[in-house]
């Protein structure tokens, strides 16, 4: 099995009650239902959960991942949110819907009033986008998804 290296320490990958996962970016993370990590990124996990409980967290969130999503309309979605058009994923970047895809974002395509689609980050980390946090993105989105 493979290791994982940071600050000179070492894991398995596939750990004791655990398996390392590997995200485009946080974005697609947040997405996906995962927060930020305790071990290597403490200062944004804390800033993320702020004065919630780690253990109530992730027990609301794994439900949350577990459930159907609601539509909505993508011009009540924060920067870093997620949402399902027509069967794409579009990441929320300022005035742009950016397509995701496994090497980056591309197609950015602008935000229209009444746009609706099936949202795909969990409703207690959109909560958290809302009041403020600010997700990391992968480099393609930095330039609009215009590759």
């Amino acid at each position: 099995c493979c290791e994982l290296h940071y600050r000179d320490m070492h894991h398995e990958a596939m750990g004791k009650g655990y398996t390392s996962l590997f995200f485009l970016d946080e974005v697609t993370a947040l997405a996906a239902g995962h927060r930020p990590c305790f071990f290597c990124r403490r200062k944004e996990a804390k800033a993320f959960l702020g004065d919630r409980r780690v253990e109530e967290f992730d027990r609301a969130l794994h439900g949350e991942r577990l459930s159907e999503r609601p539509e909505m309309a993508e011009a009540s979605l924060p920067d870093g949110a997620m949402i399902d058009l027509e069967g794409e994923a579009f990441a929320v970047r300022g005035e742009l819907l950016l397509r995701w895809s496994f090497a980056g974002y591309a197609q950015g395509r602008p935000r229209l009033a009444g746009m609706r689609g099936k949202l795909l980050t969990p409703p207690s980390i959109l909560r958290i986008l809302h009041q403020g946090y600010r997700p990391r993105w992968h480099p393609s989105a930095l330039a609009g998804g215009d590759r």
